[in-house]
């Protein structure tokens, strides 16, 4: 038995030729009226004439580059590095929009920070100066962290002080 189909031969050769024909046909130069102004149309090109285009361009290239025209050249390389697509220009106001809408946000944040600020209650009963001498106090009876903590030999941090004295 054949392990291929006898049809797959005779489609093979089929797009060998085609592909042959292809490559003979994209050895003429492309015309001018399809390159010029292309800086201006390629935004307004489909995407499949865009497409056809560099893929055209791109085969062009692949031959000697003695055998391109000046127009073919710079179309080339406008379409692989123009100011398109990704690389395209920013639109005009949109870093004053990013200023804005940044202010707007930090003004936002700091009005709900002032606001918490405003109407929170006192402050909590551990953030006293004498319940936080206790609890380091307590720390160091029950020999928390020996090595470099309150309970080590020769410390000399505040502990879990935090809060300045009161008058």
């Amino acid at each position: 038995m054949f392990r291929f189909q006898p049809t797959t031969l005779v489609r093979g050769a089929k797009q060998t030729v085609t592909a042959v024909s292809r490559r003979s046909a994209t050895t003429h130069a492309i015309s001018n009226p399809t390159l010029a102004n292309i800086e201006k149309r390629w935004e307004g090109l489909p995407l499949q004439e865009q497409a056809d285009l560099w893929m055209a361009l791109r085969d062009r290239m692949k031959g000697s580059w003695k055998d391109l025209t000046l127009q073919e050249k710079k179309a080339a390389y406008w379409i692989a590095f123009g100011p398109h697509g990704p690389r395209s220009l920013p639109p005009p106001g949109e870093g004053q929009k990013v200023a804005l809408y940044t202010a707007i946000g930090v003004g936002a944040s700091l009005t709900i920070f002032a606001s918490l600020r405003l109407f929170s209650g006192p402050a909590p009963h551990t953030m006293t100066r004498e319940w936080q001498e206790a609890a380091n106090e307590k720390l160091i009876e029950q020999k928390a962290d020996p090595f470099t903590g309150v309970a080590s030999e020769g410390y000399t941090g505040q502990g879990q002080i935090q809060s300045p004295p009161q008058n």
